[in-house]
């Protein structure tokens, strides 16, 4: 059987963690903290190969037919 690395695969965004200085900057330019961010799970197939812990947070850069890309916010969270 052959095993897909499902992260490599055409339709799975681009996942990228960001800095502590770039959560700051993304927690007040949206007047948000980490709890009101949506969740993505420490397991979930697309970032698990990545070093991740509870409460990073992942940028999420999607390709979009009408505006070119499109960005996401995640928090990290165990299951």
């Amino acid at each position: 059987m052959v095993e897909i690395e499902i992260s490599k695969h055409e339709f799975v965004p681009k996942h990228v963690k960001i800095s502590e200085k770039e959560v700051e900057a993304l927690l007040f330019k949206y007047n948000v903290s980490k709890k009101q961010l949506p969740k993505i799970l420490k397991n979930d197939p697309a970032i698990k190969d990545m070093d991740l812990k509870s409460g990073d947070i992942l940028k999420i850069i999607r390709k979009s037919p009408t505006c070119g890309e499109s960005t996401y916010y995640r928090v990290v969270v165990n299951a």
